[in-house]
């Protein structure tokens, strides 16, 4: 065998490997990514149950229900569409009607949004980039800062 064909073999198993390890690398990255959806997206597009998501609005004023055995219940709105999301957690702090929250979880096949963490905004100034683009996208955003 000659060099150049040696060579030629040599860059071709590199290039099978090469494309072995991007396609393992987007495979594992698939299962990582957990993409952002407003409540007016996922009435146009729903993504199915048992999606692993992120949902992103306000509290809805007079939704938050307190099961006695823990957790809560509460409407996520963005001024257009709203979500009834349930979660068995802690609540943090800061949550409270009429505030900005991202909650992560998936849909149940009854229709609620079982979350599995949920976030509050954690000062008077601060709202979660996702959260504070869909408000602004359906006229609702009340910040300072317009784009």
């Amino acid at each position: 065998m000659r060099a150049r064909s040696q060579r030629l073999i040599m860059v071709a198993v590199a290039g099978v490997i090469l494309i072995a390890a991007i396609g393992l690398a987007l495979v594992a990255l698939r299962d990582a990514i957990v993409l952002f959806y407003s409540p007016s997206e996922v009435a146009a597009d729903h993504p199915g149950i048992g999606e692993r998501i992120r949902i992103g609005g306000l509290v809805e004023e007079g939704s938050v229900e307190r099961p006695a055995e823990g957790g809560a219940n509460f409407v996520v709105t963005d001024g257009a569409a709203t979500i009834r999301v349930t979660y068995s957690g802690s609540l943090p702090d800061l949550f409270r009607e009429g505030q900005g929250v991202v909650a992560e979880g998936a849909f149940e096949p009854s229709g609620d949004f079982a979350a599995s963490s949920v976030l509050a905004k954690h000062d008077e100034t601060y709202m979660p980039p996702e959260v504070a683009e869909a408000l602004r996208d359906s006229g609702v955003w009340q910040g300072e800062d317009e784009k």
